[in-house]
């Protein structure tokens, strides 16, 4: 029974996932609806991107506390580009408004951008895990032997800046849409 409720689950649409993601959704119905759950989406992601800094800044108050001032560079890095990135999500334009105004997009083109969003989701939840991986400061460390702190947010800035690269290319997704729908 659970191997068919898992190939069910599997088979589901990436519009399907992505409702599951979002809080309070149940459809997509029309254009304003769309654009709704756009900034929906986008807020969504935005607040997740707001959760990881809580759990940066409680990272860098406890090196702080240690007097490991060496270590807050690196972490006021982390919040400065999260912060971007979580304003770049919460304010940027209506993603679907080019594409309900003036042209007619297919199920499957939005399926593309359905997919897009889903992975973005995907993307913060791997960003998530690395910012989850900042060890807390420990008495044992010392400057003898390697720190597992610059290590780790070395790879979490390096995570950062794909997700970053990957949401400033939803525009370029976008307009692919756009322009392969006026096309066809």
């Amino acid at each position: 029974m659970s191997d068919g409720y898992q190939q069910a689950r599997e088979r589901r649409g990436a519009l399907e996932r992505l409702i599951d993601k979002i809080p309070g959704f149940r459809g997509y119905q029309d254009r304003e609806l769309r654009r709704d759950v756009d900034r929906m989406q986008r807020q969504h992601l935005a607040d997740q991107v707001e959760a990881l800094k809580t759990i940066v800044r409680a990272r860098t108050r406890a090196y702080a506390d240690r007097g490991r001032l060496e270590d807050l560079t690196l972490f006021d890095r982390l919040d400065r580009r999260l912060d971007g990135l979580s304003q770049s999500l919460r304010f940027a334009d209506y993603g679907y408004s080019g594409l309900f105004d003036v042209v007619k997009i297919l199920e499957d083109e939005l399926e593309k951008l359905y997919r897009f969003d889903l992975s973005m989701v995907d993307e913060l939840a791997q960003l998530a895990n690395d910012v989850a991986a900042i060890p807390l400061p420990s008495e044992e460390a010392t400057t003898a032997t390697p720190d597992p702190l610059r290590k780790a947010l070395e790879r979490t800035l390096e995570r950062l800046s794909m997700v970053e690269e990957k949401w400033a290319s939803r525009g370029e997704v976008i307009s692919k849409l756009v322009h392969s729908s006026a096309q066809g």
